[in-house]
């Protein structure tokens, strides 16, 4: 893999698998590419979230299924939208899956988007007023780690009250299931950084340029200071959307096609990527390294993943090495 500290992962198409409004006759591509992630030695594989704006597979039962085929590789969710469970019900829901898989999960999560009418509509399917769900993720993953903790619980919050609450089974990882926030510095919320170095373990950024990657980094940790925690020990985790094609040209119309798709819009057209040979995606790795990342997830921007992530193992990790 790397001689470095840096750990790789993939994200697992289980967007991809029903994004066409089709069901899904290959449902085992994504516990086939978590087998082969393990084989080539990543360190970790991720499942993305969402209810009715972007369908997928539920996360947690993905991951519990993974972690029956697996034995060492993490588990984690990029990103999980903590504001729309129950905190009770996903506390169970992690702790079971931490017993599973042996110690194996990592949650990061986040706020969501209420941008459009599909992403409003998510909301209120759930019974969730959108413009409370920044602190209500709060409230839900302090309730989360309390539980995961097995010890006797109270709770009085906005959102939920809870009495001499008392949750099995529990994270079997010392400290628990580690926390990831999310974190935009383009969201200009100041909140979000707070959030990330006084509640998580670290942050999760998606499609920020690497010097604005270092900048979100500077702040948790400036916060984390703050909170009297050890900035030192913050997890930064950038998650990559690429493709990989010897023609440039050819990888950027699929992935375009892919990320439409996907979204329904290219947002942030200029900040995916990168398109193309696997020496560039190779070089962007190195950048976000270089800016502070600790782990880098890639997602496959390609209706072929399971080719794209061959090419990544064969061409890409070798010029990492």
């Amino acid at each position: 893999m790397t001689n470095s500290k840096l750990k790789l992962g993939v994200l697992l198409p289980t967007r991809g698998l029903v994004m066409r409004d089709e069901q899904p006759d290959n449902a085992n591509l994504v516990l086939e590419m978590a087998q082969r992630a393990e084989a080539a030695g990543l360190d970790s594989v991720w499942v993305g979230d969402s209810l009715t704006a972007k369908p997928r597979l539920e996360p947690i039962t993905t991951l519990a299924a993974i972690a029956t085929l697996t034995q060492r590789v993490r588990l984690g969710t990029a990103v999980l939208l903590g504001a729309l469970r129950h905190p009770v019900l996903l506390a169970q829901m992690v702790g079971t899956l931490d017993l599973l898989s042996g110690g194996r999960t990592v949650l990061a999560v986040g706020a969501g988007g209420a941008f459009n009418e599909a992403q409003q509509r998510e909301w209120q399917i759930a019974g969730v007023d959108p413009r409370q769900r920044g602190r209500r993720l709060e409230e839900v993953m302090q309730v989360v780690k309390a539980l995961g903790t097995g010890h006797l619980e109270s709770h009085r919050g906005r959102h939920f009250q809870l009495e001499d609450l008392q949750m099995r089974p529990v994270s079997v990882q010392e400290g628990g299931v580690p926390v990831l926030f999310a974190c935009h510095l383009r969201a200009k919320r100041e909140a979000q950084f707070k959030r990330a170095a006084r509640l998580g373990q670290g942050f999760i950024s998606i499609s920020e340029p690497p010097s604005e990657f270092a900048e979100v980094g500077r702040r948790v940790a400036k916060y984390a200071d703050e909170f009297g925690r050890d900035a030192a020990q913050v997890q930064r985790v950038f998650y990559m959307t690429v493709n990989l094609n010897a023609d440039p040209s050819e990888a950027e119309r699929e992935a375009d096609q892919w990320v439409r798709l996907y979204y329904g819009v290219n947002i942030w057209r200029e900040l995916w990527g990168p398109w193309g040979p696997p020496e560039g995606l190779a070089s962007a790795i190195r950048a976000y390294e270089a800016a502070g990342a600790t782990t880098v997830i890639v997602r496959f921007a390609s209706f072929t993943p399971l080719e794209q992530f061959q090419t990544f193992v064969d061409e890409v990790l070798p010029q990492l090495g």
